[in-house]
């Protein structure tokens, strides 16, 4: 009986392990909010936030969560707390990209700047 408790037990703690550490694994996972676009051509982008900067050597987070002012950026300021979508439209404006060419330019094209990154299209945006 004492082992079957120590088994049990043991069990009980390399689940709670697991368990934990996938649902950490998830807690890491950005998915892009793509939630704007009425019929999304494809999933939205997902990848690992802490990893990608850690990886990117990003230590501002303005990098990409920036704020441009009268076109010119915002270079103490950052857009950590908002959504894309509240500053870029479906379509683009006199001064400001639409939202889906917004996220290529800003994503994509650090990807294509440092040589380093996915830019093809299922690289981010996975089945």
């Amino acid at each position: 009986m004492q082992k079957l408790c120590v088994y049990m037990s043991a069990a009980l703690i390399i689940s709670s392990l697991i368990f934990m550490s996938a649902h950490s694994q998830e807690d890491e996972m950005l998915i892009v909010d793509n939630k704007v676009f009425e019929n999304p051509q494809r999933p939205a982008a997902a990848f690992k936030h802490d990893e990608h900067n850690e990886n990117a050597a990003i230590e501002e987070c303005n990098i990409c969560h920036h704020i441009y002012k009268d076109g010119k950026l915002l270079e103490d300021e950052s857009s950590e707390d908002q959504l894309c979508s509240e500053c870029h439209n479906l379509t683009a404006s006199y001064n400001q990209p639409a939202l889906r060419k917004a996220f290529h330019i800003n994503c994509k094209g650090c990807h294509k700047k440092n040589g380093d990154g996915p830019i093809m299209c299922g690289e981010c945006h996975k089945k």
